[in-house]
């Protein structure tokens, strides 16, 4: 989950998110850095709009009835959900052909996680 949300924290502050910048900011955060992992997540975060993908993270408990969703939470929840919604994916892999077309923009992500 760290390396999700050393990625967060370049998008939010403007940096680039590439091997570098990941890696610095793990280290900063005293993570024992995998240099495959770090390959890995800036691959496949590459083609991805990480704003768009916090906004409907966020979107998802307010559709589904949860109190406080998106309203109450700031910018840490939704970061929070995001890294959350991202290891569901991983672990849910039931071969559901509709949810493999909504997890498209996402493709590649839950190979990180095992």
């Amino acid at each position: 989950m760290e390396y999700i949300y050393a990625a967060l924290i370049l998008n939010e502050t403007g940096e680039e998110i590439n091997e570098d910048n990941l890696t610095s900011v793990l280290e900063a955060a005293g993570v024992d850095v995998e240099e495959s992992r770090v390959k890995a997540l800036v691959a496949a975060l590459e083609d991805v709009d990480i704003e768009e993908a916090v906004e409907q993270a966020a979107a998802v408990p307010a559709a589904g009835g949860a109190a406080g969703g998106a309203s109450a939470g700031g910018e840490a929840d939704e970061a929070a959900d995001e890294g959350a919604d991202e290891a569901e994916e991983a672990d849910a892999d039931d071969g559901d052909d509709e949810e493999e077309e909504d997890d498209a923009s996402g493709e590649g992500l839950g190979e990180l996680f095992g």
